[in-house]
């Protein structure tokens, strides 16, 4: 487990918020953790700059909104943004981006959607700014987890 994720992390062990079983045979506590392992590849991704990193987490008809509101759609637009937004983003800043698994809640077997905190912080552990608010919507195509439709929200300071 990420040192940035929640022990105490929700998820719906076996049953939708409605009752309704995720399927029988899926070990929710693999999955869960495979879906983690995604949330910290974005996290490593954005900490170390890696746009073609991060650009392979997502479906070829992916849809991914960013925090500003610009709504990117497809693979190849994401790709395109983040190569320019990327490389360079928190060099010579002492800025980390750090990101915490909240909630999972599946859908489906093969359909998850997981809240994340995100927060950006300075040398010393300390928060940095707005954080931020995502949720991830993610398939399970061919035994991997992959972004599907992502909104990234920013918290607003009361």
């Amino acid at each position: 487990m990420n040192a940035n994720e929640n022990e105490n992390t929700n998820t719906n062990e076996n049953e939708n918020e409605n009752g309704g079983a995720v399927g029988a045979g899926v070990d929710v506590e693999a999955e869960t953790e495979a879906v983690r392992r995604v949330v910290a590849a974005v996290e490593h991704a954005q900490r170390n700059e890696l746009p073609e990193e991060f650009i392979s987490l997502f479906r070829a008809d992916a849809i991914w909104t960013t925090g500003h509101g610009k709504l990117l759609v497809g693979r190849e637009t994401i790709a395109e943004f983040t190569r320019k937004v990327l490389p360079g983003a928190f060099a010579g800043t002492g800025t980390t981006p750090a990101y915490e698994v909240v909630h999972v809640l599946f859908i489906r077997p093969d359909v998850a959607a997981v809240k994340v905190r995100q927060r950006y912080l300075d040398a010393a552990g300390e928060q940095i700014g707005e954080e931020g608010s995502p949720l991830y919507v993610m398939a399970k195509e061919g035994g991997r987890w992959l972004l599907t439709a992502n909104q990234n929200t920013l918290v607003q300071s009361s």
